[in-house]
């Protein structure tokens, strides 16, 4: 092969190699962008798009609901739930607040007592929630629920957040069976499962958790599917409300107040 030859193949080889490390390059590129999208610009993207249902929390609420509450955690720092009662109720009263307790089997969140006690204080309608992990068994995960929790008359049935994704899917439904056998025999009432809509449809598709409460988590669009049941919907985890400084989640009682009254513990 000449030199002239060769030099034409060297070149045609580079420019094959350059036009390739441009494709990566936009590939990524579009994978960075469409992460920034999702993750951190959809929501005020939502939060500012024009209004044509109810605009309360600062957020586009969806139509045809009246009943509204929230769920928190130590992550919303110190609440102030005197001023969120009183000032709440000029615009639109939180009616009912589910606080996290307790996570795994080991973990007891460090604003639970406090924010248990001073929403019953305001006459916010409380309920308590575990945040159930996969490594630990479901028995000692209730155990430690049921040592940190306890529910009086007036209280909404616990629930359980499950939204960790299991290695084992099966150990997973038999520890979640065990968990929520032994929460519902030691408080007298179904409790709530909560996740989001793709984790539900994927990993609690199994007939037993038909029998409980949905919870559902699916945000930024103005209805859910008419073939998902729900109880509670998380639709936003952007919402402003007086009395906390962090954004938190807002959560649609599917019903009218008595509806949710009529669910307490008695």
């Amino acid at each position: 092969m000449t030199s002239a030859r060769r030099s034409s193949s060297r070149n045609k080889r580079e420019h094959s190699s350059h036009w390739l490390i441009y494709i990566i390059a936009a590939l990524l590129a579009s994978l960075i962008i469409a992460w920034a999208y999702y993750v951190l610009f959809r929501p005020y993207f939502y939060r500012f798009r024009p209004c044509y249902g109810h605009k309360h929390f600062e957020i586009c609420m969806p139509l045809g609901h009246s009943v509204y509450g929230i769920d928190v955690s130590r992550h919303q720092g110190k609440i102030d739930w005197e001023k969120m009662k009183r000032e709440s109720a000029e615009t639109t009263p939180v009616s009912f607040a589910y606080i996290k307790a307790t996570e795994g089997s080991d973990f007891t969140d460090k604003n639970f007592e406090t924010n248990f006690g001073e929403a019953a204080k305001q006459g916010i309608i409380r309920g308590a929630y575990h945040y159930f992990k996969t490594q630990s068994t479901g028995q000692a995960q209730a155990e430690m629920f049921i040592k940190t929790v306890k529910l009086k008359k007036g209280d909404l049935p616990p629930m359980v957040d499950v939204e960790e994704r299991p290695k084992d899917v099966r150990r997973f439904i038999q520890e979640l069976k065990i968990f929520i056998a032994k929460i519902e025999g030691h408080y007298g009432v179904k409790p709530v499962i909560y996740s989001y809509k793709k984790f539900k449809q994927r990993y609690l598709n199994d007939s037993y958790f038909d029998k409980y409460p949905s919870w559902v988590a699916h945000y930024y669009v103005p209805y859910l599917d008419e073939d998902i049941e729900w109880l509670i919907w998380q639709c936003s985890d952007i919402g402003t409300v007086p009395g906390i400084e962090e954004n938190v989640d807002i959560n649609i009682f599917n019903g009218n107040i008595e509806q949710l009254k009529s669910l307490l513990i008695k």
